[in-house]
């Protein structure tokens, strides 16, 4: 383990990542927005889900440096009294669970097709068809379509208890082949290489030559695109919270705030939506501009160091 640590200290990526002030700055933004959504209920000043700590009556409180402000709530309340610096904090982690479990789907689903694809050429036109099919459904369709069989089925109390992992489904479903066609094209290069024709020749199974073999030489562009894939589920998440399919108000996530706040944005109570939305579009930004970092790394026609 220390070898390994050692290594990587001394690797060109960590001497290029930390010579990179976009990169280093974004890394540093994104580590401390991760860590303040899951140190939520440490360091929140009030626990949006209590509805003990909740009263009505501080609804749409101003931010504490305005006028009408009040010092227990930095950045104002919401339309039912809820803290909006802590209602963020919860939200956000409720964001990053959905876009990191949405994408952990993507890719189980996409590796695996892309894999058979790729590599059992008789497979290949039926499983990159589907992936035809299933591209020309977008999110929100799908989104349609499942909540309203399961509201139909469970009732809308039913779908708030499951709002988070059905999300987690709908857009890992919807978005599957961004990865399944990555993976493919990487398997088509790799098994004309001569360590695949020797791992044939040996008698290895198609499993092993696949999984022990090619894959770890696919990975590259896998993670690449797992970090563009975070920032869409986030958007994707916000987008159908704000269409009404997404997070209910009761659950806040920086979709479902956003969504809250807009119909009181030109009444005066502006900090309700523009709040939380500086955050999703900073954490968006922070993501994608990693995400640019490690495409330009992995791509040597591209970094230039």
């Amino acid at each position: 383990m220390r070898a390994r640590w050692n290594r990587f200290k001394e690797s060109y990526m960590l001497h290029s990542f930390l010579r990179d002030p976009v990169a280093l700055g974004s890394f540093i933004i994104l580590a401390l927005l991760v860590f303040s959504a899951f140190a939520a209920p440490v360091i929140a000043p009030h626990n949006p889900y209590d509805s003990r700590t909740i009263n009505v009556m501080d609804a749409q409180i101003p931010p504490a440096w305005t006028e009408g402000g009040n010092a227990k709530f930095l950045m104002g309340t919401d339309a039912q009294g809820r803290d909006i610096l802590s209602t963020m904090l919860y939200g956000m982690r409720v964001s990053l669970l959905i876009g990191v479990g949405a994408v952990c789907l993507q890719a189980f689903i996409g590796i695996i097709v892309g894999l058979l694809s790729g590599y059992i050429r008789r497979l290949d036109t039926i499983l990159m068809r589907i992936a035809d099919v299933q591209l020309s459904f977008s999110t929100y369709m799908v989104a349609i379509f499942i909540g309203a069989i399961v509201q139909t089925i469970f009732g809308v109390a039913g779908y708030n208890k499951v709002a988070v992992p059905l999300l987690i489904v709908i857009i890992g479903l919807a978005e599957w082949p961004q990865y399944a066609r990555t993976v493919r094209a990487s398997v088509l290069a790799e098994r004309k290489k001569e360590y695949v024709e020797a791992a044939r020749v040996i008698g290895l199974p198609r499993i092993r030559i696949m999984w022990r073999h090619i894959l770890p030489n696919t990975l590259s562009p896998v993670l690449v695109i797992s970090t563009v894939q975070v920032a869409n589920a986030i958007m994707s998440e916000a987008a159908l919270s704000f269409l009404g399919l997404g997070m209910p108000v009761t659950k806040p996530s920086l979709g479902s705030l956003i969504t809250a706040g807009f119909q009181y944005i030109f009444s005066g109570s502006w900090w309700i939506t523009i709040f939380p939305g500086i955050l999703l579009v900073t954490l968006i930004l922070v993501i994608n501009l990693l995400g640019d970092w490690l495409r330009d790394f992995l791509n040597p026609k591209l970094y230039k160091g």
